[in-house]
């Protein structure tokens, strides 16, 4: 494993799922050693629950603008509130 790699947490969204693209290219390819495997797997487990964070935590910000019929705003909604 490559030690020189960024800590995960540090890791941007897309550097993360890139870096789990991969892990799952190699793992999929089949020419990893066992050993090797199980920590490509751990890692990818580790890549995949700081992405699912970051998605969890861009969701809970994201706002839908309510606006009038003249369009003046009115405000914001959760996103996945129901349309008015």
């Amino acid at each position: 494993m490559d030690e020189s790699a960024p800590e995960i947490a540090k890791m941007s969204f897309e550097d993360a799922l890139r870096a789990l693209e991969e892990v799952v290219r190699k793992l999929e390819g089949g020419d990893v050693p066992l050993d090797d495997s199980i920590s490509l797997y751990e890692r990818g487990e580790e890549l995949r629950k700081h992405c699912q964070a970051r998605l969890d935590s861009a969701q809970a910000r994201i706002e839908k603008i309510v606006q009038k019929a003249d369009g003046t705003v009115t405000g914001t909604a959760p996103f996945d509130s129901p349309d008015d």
